[in-house]
């Protein structure tokens, strides 16, 4: 089976996209990451993707007019990168329905919290954590979808939870959920790029 060319799209630290990378270079994942592309600049993402000796791309929203037109010229490079799997690790931005429907069940992210619960608009990073503990759960985890064109509305993957314990606090909670994510997020990849993954209706089978 040949390999699965991969864009990554992130916003931050890129602690997933090392995972991601680790795993490939292990040959766990049959994939190459093509190019990773920042919507932020200092993004120690682009630092991470540079000491792999990938492509690394900041795209400045500023310099476009609309929010399409900054998801055409990431689409654009995704094009020239021949990407066929975009992974979504911390990007913070909302894709275009352009961008959705172009890489129709090729895209992927991971989300820090069991989805249906405490997702969707207005929820990511340190504000999920923050929402768990306020409500009071005693479960939560991370999630990794396929993306569609709502937010955090995607096909389910994988899902992985943890326990909340009474003396939690956002920091020692997002640390839990990080290491869940390392471990899922390269496995959701590993099962796509072995073909592995089928969508039927809303459920994603994963075949033996």
């Amino acid at each position: 089976m040949s390999s699965v060319n991969i864009g990554v799209l992130i916003s931050g630290g890129g602690s997933n996209l090392q995972a991601v990378i680790d795993d490939i270079n292990a040959g766990v994942i049959n994939g190459k990451i093509q190019v990773v592309i920042s919507n932020k600049k200092d993004a120690y993402g682009l630092v991470r993707a540079k000491n792999h000796g990938i492509d690394a791309i900041y795209v400045d929203k500023r310099k476009f007019e609309n929010n399409n037109d900054f998801n055409r010229e990431i689409i654009k490079i995704l094009e020239e990168k021949n990407v066929d799997l975009v992974i979504l690790a911390g990007y913070l931005k909302i894709l275009s329905e352009e961008f959705v429907k172009k890489y129709q069940s090729r895209i992927i992210n991971i989300h820090p919290s069991l989805i249906p619960s405490f997702c969707g608009m207005g929820y990511y990073g340190r504000k999920v954590h923050e929402k768990v503990l306020e409500y009071g759960v005693k479960i939560t985890g991370a999630t990794v979808h396929f993306v569609d064109e709502g937010a955090d509305t995607g096909s389910i993957i994988l899902q992985e939870a943890v326990i909340v314990d009474d003396n939690e606090t956002v920091d020692t909670l997002q640390k839990k959920v990080l290491e869940i994510e390392h471990k899922i997020l390269p496995k959701a990849v590993q099962l796509y790029c072995d073909d592995k993954l089928e969508i039927k209706g809303r459920k994603v089978h994963v075949r033996n």
